[in-house]
């Protein structure tokens, strides 16, 4: 590949590899306690290693055209691995029997906590689940000795998931590129 002469600030890519812009927040006090429920019909299942291929698919389910990959190439063991840490809580929203959202708490950092994975199925977006899941996010969070919340989001989140992070109390603290 020949090299290019590209002013200041600009970086060649290398040939099969994507750009993205990531922006990390933070919440670093407890908000003001707001109603942490679903609404009728819904529950929160807690998510373990036990059942992978499940697990795969409401994360690909959520993610797939946000280009949620991670989990998804990853081997069993160490998916198993993860899902049953005691210090990480996996969970999947369900509408009846069929699971439609994420969400992943990781406490190995403490007194940090990352919300690690947030999401909800294409179909179940723009009706108040978010909220009312984020909501349950930022109360289990809190219910631990933790002195800092955090979530990153990327452009190729749902684009409306940068201001959903910052009205829910977080607020950016970096910026990076992920290659």
């Amino acid at each position: 590949m020949q090299k290019l002469d590209l002013p200041l600030g600009y970086y060649e890519l290398p040939k099969g590899r994507l750009a993205n812009v990531v922006t990390c927040l933070e919440m670093k006090f407890k908000p003001q306690s707001k109603d942490a429920s679903l609404p009728a019909g819904y529950s929160l299942r807690r998510v373990d290693g036990n059942d992978l291929d499940g697990y795969r698919s409401i994360f690909r389910k959520v993610g797939e055209e946000l280009m949620w990959f991670s989990r998804l190439i990853l081997p069993d063991e160490n998916l198993a691995a993860i899902l049953g840490h005691p210090q990480v809580e996996s969970y999947a929203l369900y509408r009846g029997d069929t699971s439609i959202g994420v969400m992943e708490l990781d406490f190995k950092d403490m007194p940090n906590c990352e919300l690690a994975f947030f999401g909800l199925a294409k179909e179940a977006i723009g009706g108040g689940l978010g909220r009312a899941l984020m909501n349950i996010a930022i109360t289990k969070a809190w219910e631990k000795p933790i002195t800092r919340f955090w979530v990153h989001t990327c452009h190729f989140d749902h684009p409306n998931a940068l201001g959903f992070y910052r009205r829910s109390g977080f607020e950016p603290y970096g910026l990076m590129v992920e290659i």
